[in-house]
């Protein structure tokens, strides 16, 4: 009992078919949850290296670069900063508490972090003087979505 050749051939077709519909199927389902995983990580992206994300790629370096040789003119104050969130940590810890010690390493914290954060932006408005109107639009776009300057939604009363 065997099947004609005409038969086993349809089947063999429409099997093929199937199969090749599947792998489509698959594939494009794939490279749909890959791009959307990818869109989701760009959308929660946020800093000044993300920021530049839409300015010509010589302009990104730049500014990539400026904010590197900020960061190392600024390592000794980063390093007080950290310095002083250890502080804070070993003053809230301690045995007996010292609201002065606390005070004087919040007080020290602030001020590095404070100095780091005017170095960058001076590096950042720096930057956007050398840009053309219409990159400093790109450039404030992407600050007001990913960067310092997104405000997100306002608070809910």
């Amino acid at each position: 009992m065997t099947m004609p050749t005409t038969r086993l051939k349809t089947l063999l077709i429409v099997s093929l078919v199937l199969n090749i519909f599947l792998l489509g199927a698959i594939a494009g389902g794939t490279y749909r949850w890959v791009a959307k995983q990818k869109a989701e990580v760009l959308a929660q992206q946020r800093g000044l290296r993300f920021a530049a994300a839409e300015l010509p790629p010589e302009r990104q370096n730049q500014l990539r670069e400026a904010l590197r040789q900020t960061r190392r003119e600024s390592l000794p104050l980063i390093v007080g900063a950290r310095s002083g969130r250890l502080d804070v940590v070993q003053a809230l810890a301690a045995p007996q508490f010292d609201r002065a010690a606390l005070d004087a390493a919040l007080a020290r914290t602030r001020e590095a972090d404070v100095a780091v954060r005017a170095r960058v932006e001076a590096t950042v408005a720096d930057f956007a003087g050398t840009l053309t109107p219409d990159e400093r639009l790109k450039l404030v776009d992407a600050l007001e979505r990913h960067g310092p300057l997104h405000v997100g939604p306002p608070p809910k009363k």
